[in-house]
């Protein structure tokens, strides 16, 4: 049996897209990054082919891993905004399928500008070693979101490990001093289906290559605030 550990991501760029209900004409994203995206970041780096017959099973291998996502404060001082890109496209998919050369429609994205998140992934240790090595050399092009969205520093805050010292050292790449506790930020976790609070979101991936519809299974987070009271400034 592989011993459990901890693998912790630095996501710092001037953009990032996060959808998880984001289809069609209007493709929002979330405040903090998804399930699917942090997935489909490692699935690029391992070099899985979505329009591969094994697809699936090779993303079944990351469904023991928990994630929980962590917003962190850029050092200066700066808010993260909300940039809503307008576009037309012509040669449009229908839901039904079938494309149209001559139809034209306007859609709208969505991204996050002066971002900056932690990302804590737990898991079996073999597994988590194979990630890492993959985003230290990956195979594809890893990006947040979309291919418009790039890293600005590398991903990895370090080797996988104690979840206690990763910690420590995300805080330290990210400007901290490292004793600030999970509490002092804003941060998302994945939670049972039975947690007081919890809200569902389908945003589990099953097969990026899948059709519309059968791509993502349900997840189960909770959004926590940041804490004031008891944590350093």
């Amino acid at each position: 049996m592989s011993t459990e550990a901890c693998l912790a991501l630095l996501l710092d760029g001037p953009m990032q897209s996060w959808g998880h209900v984001s289809r069609f004409e209007r493709r929002t994203t979330a405040l903090h990054p998804t399930r699917s995206g942090i997935c489909g970041l490692i699935a690029a780096a391992l070099g899985i082919d979505k329009h591969s017959p094994q697809e699936c099973a090779h993303l079944s291998r990351l469904a023991c891993v928990r994630i929980t996502t962590v917003k962190l404060d850029k050092a200066s001082g700066r808010f993260i905004q909300r940039l809503e890109d307008y576009h037309t496209v012509t040669g449009i998919r229908r839901a039904n399928g079938k494309v149209e050369e001559d139809s034209t429609v306007q859609t709208y994205r969505q991204y996050l500008l002066d971002a900056r998140f932690g990302v804590m992934l737990d898991g079996p240790m073999n597994l988590l070693e194979e990630v890492a090595a993959a985003l230290r050399d990956p195979k594809w092009g890893v990006w947040f979101g979309r291919k418009c969205c790039l890293p600005a520093t590398p991903l990895l805050a370090g080797p996988p490990g104690n979840r206690d010292a990763v910690w420590r050292r995300l805080l330290e790449r990210a400007g901290y001093t490292g004793d600030e506790r999970l509490e002092r930020f804003d941060h998302v976790l994945e939670v049972p289906a039975s947690e007081p609070g919890a809200d569902l979101i389908e945003d589990t991936p099953v097969g990026f290559g899948q059709p519309i519809g059968q791509r993502h299974a349900p997840r189960w987070i909770r959004r926590i605030p940041r804490s004031t009271s008891g944590s350093p400034p």
